[in-house]
């Protein structure tokens, strides 16, 4: 951290020090203040992408099954019970006596208009991956419904446990996603009282949240909810110590440090499903016709001490990472990757075995820690490579990695919390518009692996994708990423590895 942060730092930490105790109010007012980090321009889930769309989501719809945070099984939601009827073909029973925020009564037709206007491109859905290999969802009875797929999908049942979400039919059908949007209605635990688009979203507890919930397992009491945007990290410290806000994450290690000392907050770090990488350009789109050789990937891949930035920059639970993908996801063997170990002298040889010897020009987009990225910069210039670093918003460098003007992208990726690698092997490896590589086996690979319900024959896919991901060094992988939570004293809160907060199990003590 530069100097003049860690005085600035150092000044908040002081303030909240001299606060009184009648700072830290929000407990008296029955309300649970929280910051958002993006902006979200329309809460439909099917709408946005962002991580804060998706926590809130999670606190207004439900899905037709729970995967439990901790031991990843599946459980009964909207639906009691489902099966595969053959490879293509899953049908539910659903719950009966569950009611929508409106008072809608909710039935097999609202889960019918719903995916199958989601899975309609011409409806234009944002992550068409969730949803697109869907061919028709059809109503049985009015409590039992069968949901065709395209082809056999092994993953499947994460999708509808996560990215999901089931919306009243006849309401989602005359107002559409920009109603729903201004307007949202589900059957979750907290329903929307009022919201401004990308500043403010305010919940309330939903008393007629159906029996059984699996998120109600946990018996959170908060009555209200109140999540405003507060993208700058320090405005967020700020609040934290003032008591504007309750809880806040993605503290960075050395504020949390500090704030960890302070007699009514408390700092918790967890590993969580997320994964930190450079993408490197290697079809040229970009104009750095250097990333196209295998040499120079590799070279960046060997000039980076991922192990010292896990010690100094990002610390608590983080871990090295040699693949793409995080380590517990179906198909995510870190055994056949090819290993880069931090190795200077030989990144060196390979930059001159290139013809790069005397090094390069680059630009590097980045979005999350500038600590960070300012690290990749300098161990990139110690192999001649001269990076131009572009720090902005993840939405602008999102449009232009899409557009192939990105020639090297450090991401940081939670692959919608699905714990199967077919939903980075698709996103990113499959021709899809965040496909880097644009390798034509490789595709047929990650379509093969999709098509096939025997693991181990998945996993020969898969195997064979790691393989050749990491010795083409289409992506030099980091680390996985930990979090660091911070909250008051009178607030219990349990963070879980899929960095999903789950508010509706919080309670005040």
């Amino acid at each position: 951290m530069k100097r003049r942060q860690l005085l600035q730092s150092a000044a908040v930490m002081a303030a909240g020090a001299m606060l009184p105790r009648s700072a830290w109010a929000n407990k008296a007012a029955d309300t649970l203040n929280v910051p958002l980090t993006f902006g979200i321009e329309n809460i439909d889930r099917y709408y946005n992408s962002v991580v804060d769309g998706g926590i809130l989501a999670r606190h207004i719809w439900d899905t037709l099954i729970y995967r439990d945070p901790v031991t990843f099984a599946y459980k009964p939601a909207l639906a009691t019970a489902w099966r595969w009827t053959d490879d293509k073909t899953l049908e539910f029973d659903l719950r009966q006596g569950v009611k929508f925020h409106n008072g809608d009564d909710f039935s097999a037709d609202d889960v019918i208009f719903t995916l199958n206007f989601v899975s309609n491109p011409a409806n234009k859905a944002t992550g068409q991956d969730n949803v697109n290999f869907i061919e028709k969802a059809e109503k049985l009875s009015d409590y039992k419904v069968r949901v065709q797929l395209k082809h056999s999908f092994p993953p499947a049942l994460e999708y509808v446990s996560g990215e999901w979400p089931i919306y009243p039919g006849k309401y989602y059908e005359r107002v559409g996603p920009r109603g729903m949007g201004e307007k949202p209605v589900g059957t979750g635990p907290y329903r929307v009282v009022s919201l401004v688009p990308s500043r403010e979203f305010v919940l309330e507890r939903f008393d007629e949240h159906y029996k059984d919930s699996p998120k109600l397992e946990k018996g959170g009491n908060i009555p209200r909810i109140k999540a405003r945007l507060l993208p700058d990290m320090a405005t967020q410290v700020a609040e934290l110590l003032g008591g504007g806000i309750d809880w806040m994450w993605y503290v960075p290690a050395d504020q949390a440090e500090q704030l960890a000392q302070m007699p009514n907050l408390t700092v918790v770090n967890e590993e969580v499903f997320r994964t930190g990488s450079l993408v490197i350009d290697a079809t040229g789109r970009s104009g750095v016709p250097a990333l196209k050789d295998k040499r120079v990937r590799k070279a960046i891949a060997y000039a980076i001490n991922r192990q010292e930035m896990i010690d100094n920059l990002v610390k608590g639970k983080s871990k090295r990472l040699d693949v793409p993908c995080y380590p517990t996801q179906f198909g995510c063997n870190a055994a056949k990757a090819v290993v880069y170990d931090f190795n200077v002298q030989k990144a060196k040889d390979l930059m001159k075995e290139a013809g790069f010897a005397d090094g390069f020009s680059v630009d590097m987009y980045a979005w999350r820690s500038r600590e960070w990225s300012e690290a990749i910069v300098a161990y990139l210039a110690a192999i001649g490579i001269r990076v131009n670093l572009q720090q902005m918003d993840y939405f602008a460098i999102r449009d232009l990695m899409r557009s192939g003007k990105t020639p090297i992208t450090f991401i940081d990726d939670g692959y919608y919390r699905l714990n199967d690698s077919a939903t980075i092997w698709q996103r990113f490896f499959a021709k899809a518009p965040d496909d880097q590589a644009h390798d034509d086996e490789v595709k047929a690979w990650v379509e093969a692996a999709a098509r096939i319900n025997d693991p181990a024959k998945r996993q020969e896919f898969y195997d064979r994708i790691i393989a050749k991901v990491t010795d083409e060094a289409y992506w030099a992988p980091l680390f996985t990423f930990s979090t660091n939570y911070a909250f008051t004293k009178d607030l219990a809160f349990t963070p879980n590895i899929d960095e999903m907060p789950r508010w509706y199990n919080a309670r005040w003590t």
